[in-house]
C-alpha cells in the first residue's frame, strides 16, 4: 500500500485540528443548554453544551439565597432579623415588590419575596444584610463558587440583572443546587413555595413546575432577554432526587415543558443506566472557553408579538408550541398505554395551594409566617365559628382561613361567640325565655355570612 504524500497528512492533521478548536468558539446549534444528574452521587445523566457559558439571570438568586442561609446556619443572622431596603435596592429593575426607602422586614420574608416574586430589589437588601454592599456581597458569590468548583461562574450582583460580568454555566448551576441540597437541607422550604401572599396580592411562583410537575420540589427560574429563559429544578420520585438545569428556551412555558422532558428521561434511565455510556460527574465535565451565548436576538427580536417576561409560565402557552417534544419518554409511554396521540403539553394543571403569607416589619408575635407554615399545609374541616356553605366549606376567599396567621391582613369572618349574648341583650330586657336563643343563633350565623362574603376579594 503506497504511503500518503506529506502535504496530505499536513492537510489531515489540520483538519482534525480544526474540528477539535471548533467547541472553543462556535455557539451551540440548539441555542440552548441542559443538564441532568443525580442528586446524590453528582451522576451526569444527560448533558447538552451543559460547559458552554451562559448569563444566569434570576438564577443567580440561588446563590444569593446560599450565602445567605449559609450566614444564618453560622450565627451572622437569624431568620428573624431586621433588613432595611436602601437607596441601591429601590433603584433595582423589576421583577421587585417595590418597597420605599427605610422599609425593614425579616430574612425570612425577604427570602421568601426574592424566590417566589424574583424580586431584584429584596436580593439587593439581603446582598448588603450579609456583604455590607453589593460590591462585598458579589466578593463572597465570586469566593463561594471557587470553593465549590463553579469554575465558570463569575459574579458582579445579586439578583442575575444584565451585566457582561455576570456569567455562570449549568454545570455551575448543578453543582451550586448540589451544594444548597447538601449543606442547607433544614431549609428547604424557601425554594418550593406554591404562593405568597402580602396583603390582598398572591404571586405565584415564577417556576412553572411547582404545582403542575407532580415530582418537582423546587430551585429557581430566570430570565433576562441575554439569557432566554432559565430554570434550575429539582424533583424526587420514588427516594431520587434529580437536578435539572436548562439554560436559553425561548419561553417560560417551553422551559418548564423542557425541564419536565429532562426529569422524566432521567427518572426512567434509573433501571438501564448500566447500558448507557457513563457520562462522569458533573464536576468532572470539560469547561468549554467562549464568549456567553447571547438570545437576545432568538428570545426578544422584533418577531415576538409581546415584550417577553419572567411571568409567561401560565396555563395557556404551550399547546401549540414548536419547541414542545412530544416524542418525550412520558408521553411515549402515555401513547402505548392508551392507544392514542399526546396532544397536550406534559404538565398538568396547576394544582390548587395555599398561598405563604408575607408582610414588612418585625417578626409577629403569632409566628406570622414562619417555615412550619408552608411544611404544615394540610386541608382541614372548617372551625365551628367560621361561617360555612352548604357544601361544608369556608364562606371565604381565601381557602386556607382557619390556617393563615394575623398577618394574612383579613377580617375575621364571625364574631366571638362570647360578644353574641351582649348583642342580643341589647334587644329584648325582662325574663330570658330558653325558646329566645334560637332567633339570635340565626342571627349570628346571618351576620357571620355576611362578615364572610364581604371578605371575598
Amino acid at each position: 500500500m503506497p504511503h500518503l504524500p506529506t502535504p496530505t497528512l499536513r492537510f489531515a492533521a489540520l483538519g482534525v485540528a480544526l474540528l477539535a478548536a471548533l467547541p472553543l468558539t462556535a455557539r451551540p446549534a440548539a441555542a440552548d443548554a441542559t443538564l441532568v444528574i443525580e442528586a446524590d452521587t453528582g451522576k451526569v445523566l444527560h448533558a447538552e453544551h451543559a460547559t458552554y457559558p451562559w448569563y444566569p439571570a434570576s438564577t443567580s438568586k440561588l446563590m444569593t439565597m446560599y450565602l445567605t442561609l449559609k450566614a444564618v446556619k453560622e450565627g451572622r443572622l437569624t431568620i428573624d432579623s431586621l433588613v432595611t431596603v436602601s437607596p441601591v435596592a429601590v433603584s433595582q429593575a423589576p421583577s421587585k415588590m417595590g418597597f420605599a426607602a427605610g422599609t425593614q422586614l425579616t430574612v425570612d420574608n425577604a427570602l421568601k419575596m426574592m424566590m417566589v416574586k424574583s424580586a431584584n430589589d429584596i436580593a439587593v437588601v439581603l446582598a448588603e444584610a450579609v456583604g455590607g454592599s453589593v460590591e462585598g456581597f458579589a466578593d463572597q458569590m465570586n469566593a463561594a463558587s471557587r470553593r465549590l468548583g463553579m469554575t465558570q461562574s463569575s459574579w458582579v450582583n445579586p439578583n442575575g440583572l444584565p451585566a457582561d460580568e455576570q456569567v455562570s454555566s449549568a454545570r455551575d448551576m448543578a453543582i451550586l443546587a448540589r451544594a444548597i441540597l447538601r449543606e442547607l437541607p433544614e431549609y428547604e422550604m424557601y425554594w418550593h413555595i406554591p404562593a405568597i401572599k402580602f396583603g390582598r396580592r398572591v404571586m405565584r411562583n415564577t417556576n412553572g413546575l411547582i404545582g403542575r410537575y407532580p415530582d418537582a420540589d423546587g430551585m429557581k427560574t430566570g430570565f433576562i432577554c441575554a439569557s432566554g429563559f432559565n430554570v434550575v429544578a429539582t424533583a424526587t420520585r420514588n427516594g431520587r432526587k434529580l437536578i435539572v438545569v436548562v439554560f436559553g428556551s425561548r419561553s417560560g412555558a417551553a422551559r418548564s415543558e423542557k425541564a419536565a422532558q429532562l426529569f422524566e428521561k432521567g427518572f426512567a434511565s434509573g433501571g438501564l443506566s448500566w447500558l448507557m455510556p457513563s457520562l462522569g460527574t458533573v464536576d468532572a465535565l470539560q469547561p468549554i472557553a467562549a464568549a456567553p451565548v447571547n438570545m437576545r436576538d432568538d428570545v426578544c427580536g422584533k418577531h415576538r408579538k409581546r415584550p417577553a417576561s419572567e411571568e409567561e409560565d401560565d396555563d395557556t402557552t404551550q399547546a401549540s408550541n414548536p419547541d414542545v417534544d412530544q416524542s418525550s419518554a412520558y408521553a411515549m409511554t402515555t401513547n402505548s398505554l392508551g392507544a392514542r396521540a399526546v396532544k397536550g403539553p406534559l404538565l398538568g394543571p396547576l394544582q390548587a395551594s395555599v398561598p405563604v403569607t408575607v408582610y414588612t416589619g418585625p417578626q409577629r408575635s403569632d409566628g406570622g409566617a414562619g417555615l412550619a407554615q408552608v411544611a404544615s399545609v394540610r386541608r382541614k374541616k372548617p372551625r365551628i365559628n367560621i361561617a360555612t356553605d352548604s357544601d361544608g366549606k369556608p364562606k371565604t376567599a381565601n381557602a386556607s382561613a382557619g390556617f393563615a396567621p394575623a398577618a394574612a391582613e383579613t377580617k375575621p369572618v364571625a364574631a366571638p361567640d362570647d360578644a353574641k349574648p351582649k348583642q342580643a341583650g341589647k334587644k329584648k330586657t325582662g325574663t330570658k325565655k330558653p325558646a329566645d336563643k334560637k332567633p339570635e343563633d340565626k342571627s349570628a350565623d346571618s351576620k357571620s355570612g355576611t362578615q364572610a362574603k364581604s371578605a371575598k376579594q
